[in-house]
């Protein structure tokens, strides 16, 4: 008899980002990191699971495509086996050997995959999720991050909604490096993002790769672990729980600098954002401007991953001006308008009054190929058989 599973979970983009590891087998980071997940409703990685007696062997479909089960996934497969026989069928007899059975497992990503959308962190977080369910561990979302974190490491950060940090810890094992919830997604609902889409190639260099030169060649690096990041992670949790905006976002505007300055302080250097990406970082710099000389605080928090695309942080109030002010200067065919901050009108970009309207050089279409607008979300869901990726067969519906 099989049993089916199915299991969504969410993008997150780090505020405080996650760059070095001091164990990389286990990927143990050199420094906590902090994270705003993203709402599934528009970026998520959906994943199905079935264990059957009469599977031969273990076989994953990631986006249509079958893939390897070996690496990283054998790692966490193999765990969520063992958590199964361990927490389930050694205390209940009568449960069904499902760790002894063989698994067909497809996943699949409503965004591009590895373009510095954090496609792998919801990607191993729902993998997590949805055999957590088929399993029925008893296991709470920081337990089963630190089984996420050895597919990803920012994958243990997408187990919660809302705000959340993944604490570095000290244990060699990893028993302490986890995730924890900072608040929850009711408490800042109004926490909106508007992802800049740059480019959705494959990375010139991944972040593997890229971090691990970092933590070999930047004295810039340990500067920041020993120094920065500690106050950092104080100070943007409190803004966090204060719902103080203006804090929240210099403080993540100055990580997202620092972070691409470690990269820069490589040997040979990284270079993760390009002219585009500079583009967006003078125009919310100087949009902060017009609104703190008014008086009302920083308006905007841009931070940018191991690539080019920018993800603007606002609140709900301030994002229509944001979508008008990056259309004026990226524009656009289209603008896929969830919130319906334009009432089906078409997007007119403009600046606020008092902008320096020479800040940047505008950009032709394409130059920005998408605009996702989005909000704080929630965590993983577990989602019905309706939902399910594979069918009866074991094998990869058609979508």
């Amino acid at each position: 008899m099989s049993s089916l599973a199915t299991a969504s979970a969410p993008v997150n983009i780090a505020c405080i980002k996650y760059w070095g590891k001091r164990d990389t087998k286990l990927i143990l980071p050199t420094n906590s990191s902090l994270s705003v997940t993203l709402d599934q409703d528009h970026l998520r990685s959906t994943t199905t699971a079935r264990a059957d007696p009469a599977f031969a062997r273990d076989r994953v479909w990631l986006n249509g495509a079958e893939i390897s089960p070996d690496g990283r996934l054998a790692t966490c497969i193999a765990e969520m086996r063992r958590l199964r026989k361990l927490e389930v069928e050694d205390k209940q007899p009568a449960a069904p050997p499902l760790s002894a059975y063989r698994l067909h497992i497809a996943s699949f990503n409503n965004f591009p995959t590895a373009a510095g959308l954090a496609s792998s962190a919801s990607g191993f977080a729902a993998l997590v999720s949805c055999l957590a369910q088929l399993y029925q561990l008893p296991l709470s979302p920081s337990a089963l991050s630190l089984i996420a974190r050895q597919g990803s490491g920012s994958a243990c950060r997408s187990l919660y909604g809302g705000f959340v940090a993944w604490e570095q810890g000290s244990a060699p094992d990893g028993s302490d490096s986890l995730a924890v919830q900072i608040a929850p997604q009711s408490h800042w609902p109004d926490m909106h993002a508007l992802i800049c889409v740059v480019s959705d190639d494959k990375k010139g260099t991944s972040s593997t790769a890229g971090m691990q030169r970092t933590v070999d060649t930047s004295a810039l690096l340990q500067h920041r672990i020993a120094h920065v990041v500690p106050q950092r992670m104080a100070a943007i949790s409190a803004a966090i729980r204060a719902r103080d905006f203006d804090s929240f976002a210099r403080i993540t505007m100055a990580d997202s600098n620092q972070f691409h300055a470690v990269a820069l302080d490589t040997e040979p250097p990284i270079f993760y954002m390009n002219d585009v990406s500079r583009a967006i970082v003078a125009l919310v710099v100087e949009y902060n401007r017009v609104s703190i000389d008014a008086g009302t605080g920083r308006k905007a928090a841009y931070t940018y991953d191991a690539g080019p695309n920018a993800v603007i942080y606002a609140l709900k109030d301030n994002i229509k001006e944001i979508v008008e002010l990056i259309v004026k200067y990226f524009p656009q065919d289209s603008f896929k308008d969830v919130f319906g901050l334009f009432a089906g009108a078409e997007v007119v970009g403009k600046t606020v009054p008092g902008f320096n309207e020479g800040v940047a050089k505008k950009f032709g279409v394409g130059a920005v190929k998408t605009l996702i607008h989005t909000r704080v979300g929630d965590g993983p869901r577990a989602l019905g058989a309706e939902d399910a990726l594979l069918g009866v067969d074991g094998l990869p519906r058609d979508t």
